[in-house]
């Protein structure tokens, strides 16, 4: 399970004590002031801590305190910036979203509420800070969702375009590789631009010399994954920004870029390793059938698996027949069909049910499966491998350029939200 970072807000207030007898008190020192928020000196330690453990915990060397505390602060900075935002423009998460998002967690880690509890006292981490954690990360992806993910328009044109120019290339590479951002401000200087510029040369040619890249990254990096070495895992060439799939083309594993440009800053890209380069457009389908049973006042959670448990039995032990229980119990639209989705491909339904999915043999049977839309059984038909209709094609490419333009829209929109932010640095007070 990886570990994620826990941000802990505390800000000790010092109390007077009586003029008669003054006692000292400890105060938490403010390392920095967002807007009207703070980052005091214990949630720094917390953070630097925790970066250090996750770094340690992929091999990847600690760079100096002073370099990972300014790191870790601009990032504590960068998220309060965006709670605050969200908070303004009434984005909430309450309590019952939580909870099913926690029980979401535990259950992809094939745990219960309970064994999860006791996995991240384990590690030092107890339920309300992780719960916190949770909420500030749905708060900031609904955030980003509202922000910029809904903004972003895909024209037939474009769809076009990039087929067009996938169908010349033949190219249908994957890249694992490693990123370090060092990100301009708006409107920056051309003062501010070279002394960038010279700094991310800089990380270049320490990166070519044989420094470890994670580090540089932990280092150096504005970018999001800083604090996990710069990993980006593996992403195929059509969901990279044309500027980093035109730069890895013609790099081997182990090399460097140059260092690139775009509208966010400057760039330095390791190149790891690359599969698929020349493959077939080809994809798993899967053939399924299910039966639904959505919950509600009247159905409880637990009326709803012994249903299902029971429509098993009989299926599996009693020879009942999948399609005909489908069409009198099932809450889908699909009961009309004897519960059949049809061929589905990787994605087409969400994560929880995909992996239930993918688990089975044809002709297995589930167990009840809990999913945002109620409790299903789920029968895999049959499976195939095949080359993709023209619509499908159409459908990931729409979906490759969203995803291209809302990580370089996102970035943008981070650098004008931190250009707007009224931010004081107090690291180096004593």
């Amino acid at each position: 399970m990886r570990r994620l970072a826990i941000l802990l807000g505390l800000l000790v207030a010092a109390a007077q004590a009586p003029a008669q007898a003054p006692t000292p008190l400890m105060v938490d020192r403010i390392v920095a002031i967002v807007n009207k928020d703070v980052v005091t000196a214990s949630e720094l330690r917390e953070r630097v801590q925790l970066a250090e453990r996750e770094l340690l915990r992929q091999r990847t060397p600690v760079p100096e305190r002073a370099l990972l505390e300014h790191q870790v602060l601009e990032r504590l900075v960068l998220d309060k910036a965006q709670q605050q935002f969200a908070a303004e423009n009434g984005i909430r998460v309450d309590a019952l979203q939580l909870d099913r998002a926690i029980e979401r967690i535990a259950e992809t880690n094939k745990m219960t509420l309970a064994e999860f509890r006791r996995a991240l006292e384990g590690d030092g981490i107890d339920m309300p800070r992780f719960r916190e954690e949770i909420r500030q990360q749905i708060v900031i992806q609904r955030l980003r969702e509202r922000e910029v993910d809904e903004r972003i328009e895909v024209s037939e044109t474009e769809i076009e375009l990039f087929l067009e120019a996938q169908n010349a290339s033949g190219e249908r590479a994957e890249y694992n590789l490693q990123h370090i951002l060092l990100r301009l401000p708006d409107q920056a200087s051309p003062e501010r631009i070279e002394q960038t510029r010279a700094r991310a040369e800089k990380v270049r040619a320490e990166a070519r010399g044989g420094a470890d890249f994670g580090a540089l990254a932990a280092s150096y990096s504005d970018a999001g994954d800083a604090l996990q070495g710069g990993q980006m895992g593996w992403r195929s060439s059509d969901r990279l920004p044309e500027l980093f799939a035109s730069a890895l083309r013609a790099l081997k594993p182990g090399e460097v870029t140059d260092v690139l440009r775009s509208p966010a800053g400057f760039h330095v890209l390791k190149l790891l390793d690359r599969r698929g380069a020349g493959a077939e457009a080809t994809l798993p389908q899967t053939h399924l059938r299910h039966i639904l049973i959505k919950t509600s006042e009247i159905v409880s959670e637990a009326d709803a698996q012994r249903r299902l448990r029971d429509l098993r039995e009989r299926i599996v032990s009693g020879g009942a027949d999948f399609g005909a229980l489908a069409r009198v119990h099932s809450g889908d639209g699909s009961a009309a069909r004897g519960g059949d989705l049809g061929w589905v491909y990787p994605g087409d339904t969400v994560p929880d049910f995909e992996r239930a999915m993918d688990a089975l043999k044809p002709g297995e049977v589930s167990q009840p499966v809990k999913t945002p839309f109620g409790w299903h059984l789920i029968e895999v038909l049959e499976r195939r491998t095949g080359a993709l209709p023209v619509e499908r094609q159409r459908l990931m490419a729409r979906q490759a350029i969203r995803e291209r333009k809302s990580e370089e829209a996102y970035q943008e929109w981070l650098r004008q939200l931190r250009d707007r932010t009224y931010v004081e640095l107090r690291l180096e007070d004593k």
